[in-house]
């Protein structure tokens, strides 16, 4: 073997345990992708099970609940055969080695009697064997009437009336005392300011329940309670949260804008509403989602608050009182539940590309 023949054999060799190395590693990157991609998957099955199980329910009756119990998820019900003016049950039935949907005419404990429904002339069929094992032929029939009587018996446009005013209302003042309170820290030299900046986050440990009597004290002793002045007025003194979220939005910014406006005459509060909020639209979107999704939720505030106020409750209490009346009646459960979803999910949809932008928090190059 020359010397050229023995330098290209191991040339070959080389690149052959090269390949080998990166194929391996290709089979180990993509065996990785796909169990994390199985595993995100069971999660998002597991997520939206009961999601799916609500949302069946809320187009079935109390009939079809029953009759569905071993049958299809989907809301149905057994398809029938109209003969001589008599519907007849349809079944699956097997005859002579093969399988025939079949409206069954008169049933025994040991035989049947059925007759064709493509051809109701030829006549009677006898079957013999137990009629309950049979499997029954389902059709697709939604009760979309659930809707219409839950809307009536909740009384949902005054629970959508007062939702709505308290999640806008607040919503506001969350997203006008936060973004100033992030502006200060943000941008201001305040002395103490990383203290106080501690102190404010350090809120956040506190649980509601622990300030909820002297709250609830202070709110009764000035005649708040009863009225949607305590479910709203805090929410105008900024949140440990949302201004974390936009402080750290905030510092991302270029002070450069900040200096350019300063030469041509900007005060602060200038700057803040020109230069400031126009390139924070991502992220005080998402604050504003937040708040919206929290008062939309709320339940144990107002509850406490708006006792014995029917007419000022929000969607969650007059839905949780609802379903005290009705907990017989599963599907006008679900449906009062999916309408009170229909409203922030829609405003998720149409702003998701704003609120993930918002809660990425993307820096700016300089």
């Amino acid at each position: 073997m020359t010397a050229q023949t023995f330098s290209q054999a191991r040339s070959h060799t080389e690149d052959t345990g090269i390949g080998s190395v990166r194929y391996t590693k290709q089979l180990r990157n993509l065996g990785l992708t796909a169990t994390v991609s199985l595993f995100a998957l069971l999660v998002l099955i597991a997520f939206l099970m009961p999601f799916a199980y609500g949302l069946s329910t809320a187009f079935k009756d109390k009939e079809m609940i029953n009759a569905t119990a071993n049958g299809p998820i989907y809301p149905a019900e057994q398809s029938t055969f109209t003969y001589q003016g008599e519907d007849l049950l349809l079944f699956e039935v097997s005859v002579e080695d093969e399988t025939r949907t079949l409206a069954m005419v008169d049933r025994t404990r040991r035989e049947s009697t059925f007759i064709d429904p493509d051809n109701p002339d030829a006549g009677q069929i006898v079957w013999e064997g137990r009629w309950q094992q049979l499997d029954k032929v389902w059709e697709f029939s939604p009760r979309y009437g659930n809707f219409q009587e839950a809307w009536e018996g909740v009384d949902f446009p005054i629970l959508l009336r007062n939702t709505l005013a308290i999640a806008l209302i607040g919503m506001v003042g969350t997203i006008v005392s936060s973004i100033v309170v992030a502006y200060a820290f943000a941008r201001f030299p305040i002395p103490g300011k990383r203290i106080l900046f501690m102190i404010l986050i350090g809120t956040i440990i506190l649980p509601r329940q622990v300030t909820l009597v002297p709250t609830y004290a202070l709110f009764a002793e000035i005649g708040w309670t009863g009225t949607w002045l305590p479910l709203i007025v805090p929410h105008f003194f900024a949140n440990a949260y949302n201004v974390f979220l936009l402080r750290q939005y905030f510092l991302t910014l270029p002070r450069e804008l900040d200096e350019a406006a300063m030469i041509d005459g900007a005060s602060p509060l200038r700057i803040l509403i020109s230069v400031i909020i126009p390139q924070s639209w991502p992220v005080i979107v998402a604050v504003g989602l937040f708040h919206f999704v929290f008062a939309w939720n709320d339940y144990f505030e107002p509850l406490i608050y708006l006792l014995g106020k029917d007419n000022l409750v929000p969607i969650a209490v007059g839905i949780q009182d609802f379903n005290f009346i009705y907990d017989t009646q599963p599907h006008l459960i679900q449906a009062t539940s999916l309408m009170a979803l229909v409203v922030p999910v829609l405003i998720f949809f149409f702003a998701q590309r704003v609120f993930m932008r918002g809660v990425v928090i993307t820096g700016v190059d300089k």
